[in-house]
């Protein structure tokens, strides 16, 4: 392990790929969201604040780290 790679954290909030539920939709979400974030054909909510971590409602696909 690098000198840096101790110095320096690394975050622990992600970019995710959330398939919705009720339209199949994908969309991309950030692990920590301070709003709701509603699907964009049909409406559904698929993340919801919670304190910290928003709290997923939909199928997650792919993470980015």
């Amino acid at each position: 392990m690098a000198e840096w790679e101790k110095l320096i954290p690394k975050p622990r909030s992600r970019f995710l790929r959330v398939k919705c539920l009720k339209c199949g939709n994908e969309q991309i979400v950030f692990s920590h969201a301070a709003n709701r974030v509603n699907c964009n054909v049909c409406g559904t909510e698929l993340a919801e604040p919670a304190g910290g971590r928003a709290k997923i409602k939909g199928e997650i696909v792919a993470v980015f780290e």
